[in-house]
């Protein structure tokens, strides 16, 4: 009697823990992971695939590819791949593509307020300080504005705060206006009326077109960019003349665009990388550039024989004047520039005083530490 009853009591707790196996593991089942389709954006650069610009785009679909386990993949196309550099922004808009990575200056034709942010003074702010104006000033939502007004179906960030532009490569050294009468000159943006009115024949041309322009003689002196693009495109093969410092593209930084239906569609968590993305990329991008620039500006000047030239500053002030007569025509009619002008000169009374009062002048350590000492005379 005890053995059957002890019979019973063990099959009685084998169908129990059968079941509770059973249930745990239907519980478990919604556990396991399944494998996703990951979202694919196919972007395209403005950039030469050789350009160091490719790679910043690059850099940041690295980031947003990694901190996203995968879940959203950015392929990253160079100029021409699909669009001309010049069409990136109809193309992103009619989803053609899914995102590109340019500046806006080569969207000028459409709103001149838009080259505002890339071309120009920038009332003495650097492009880091108009990072700042466009994210907590409100540039960033006047640019929205601006692109409603043009149709353009896109979401836009702005990256990557570049250095002040040299005013170009010539085939002798620029010191004043009347050089500019007649030249055969590559710029974009609101560069175009600046060097315009000062009297140049202005050619607004992609950067991979440049240097075959000024080896035909198409161009008699052309600005891009920085040393480590001007050097991998060929300027130095083309020119060795370099003109340093200009008020026309001071303070550019760089564009990353998406297409507006598709980056709605994405959830909010891949929304938010992205914006983390971006942030990071364009720190990452500023350092990058301090490493790489000035490696490449010495390289220029010892092993590709390029002499550098600071542009005089009574060329710099006639800049500054003629760039007041350029911003004045283009108010007229234009209630978009005027509120975009406005807004940034607001900022700039107050960042701008802000920084020259704050901050060190960096050239007089520079000498300090740097600079040739004269030898002491004999005696």
């Amino acid at each position: 009697m005890k053995n059957g009853k002890k019979a019973v009591q063990a099959n009685t707790r084998r169908r129990f823990f059968g079941k509770a196996a059973a249930g745990s593991t239907a519980l478990a089942m919604p556990m396991i992971a399944t494998a996703q389709t990951p979202t694919q954006f196919r972007f395209q650069s403005t950039w030469p695939s050789k350009d160091i610009f490719h790679e910043y785009a690059n850099d940041f679909a690295k980031k947003v590819n990694d901190m996203t386990g995968g879940e959203l993949k950015i392929e990253v196309l160079p100029a021409g791949a699909v669009v001309p550099a010049f069409g990136l922004l109809d193309a992103v808009s009619k989803g053609t593509l899914d995102g590109g990575h340019g500046v806006m200056g080569y969207n000028y034709g459409k709103q001149a307020a838009i080259a505002l942010w890339t071309s120009g003074p920038a009332y003495g702010m650097d492009a880091n300080m108009v990072l700042a104006w466009h994210k907590y000033g409100g540039g960033k939502e006047l640019l929205a504005k601006l692109y409603d007004s043009i149709g353009a179906n896109v979401v836009s960030f702005l990256t990557g705060p570049m250095p002040t532009q040299p005013l170009g490569w010539f085939k002798k050294p620029v010191t004043k206006r009347d050089d500019f009468k007649g030249l055969k000159y590559r710029t974009n943006g609101l560069a175009i009326d600046l060097f315009t009115t000062m009297g140049a024949a202005v050619n607004a041309l992609p950067g991979g077109e440049i240097v075959p322009a000024l080896d035909r003689g198409l161009l008699d002196g052309a600005e891009f960019n920085n040393a480590s693009s001007d050097r991998v495109l060929g300027f130095p093969d083309v020119s060795k003349v370099c003109m340093l410092q200009s008020f026309h593209q001071s303070s550019e930084q760089f564009e990353i665009t998406f297409n507006k239906t598709k980056y709605n569609a994405l959830p909010a968590k891949l929304k938010a990388i992205i914006d983390n993305a971006v942030e990071a990329s364009s720190a990452d991008m500023s350092w990058k550039a301090v490493d790489r620039y000035s490696q490449d500006y010495i390289a220029l000047q010892t092993k590709d024989n390029v002499k550098f030239y600071k542009t005089p500053d009574t060329l710099l002030q006639e800049q500054l004047k003629v760039w007041d007569e350029v911003i004045a025509k283009k108010r007229e009619g234009n209630p978009l520039f005027q509120e975009v002008e406005k807004s940034m000169h607001a900022f700039a009374e107050r960042a701008v005083k802000w920084d020259m009062d704050t901050n060190n002048p960096r050239r007089m350590a520079f000498n300090h530490y740097f600079a040739k000492k004269a030898a002491p005379k004999k005696s």
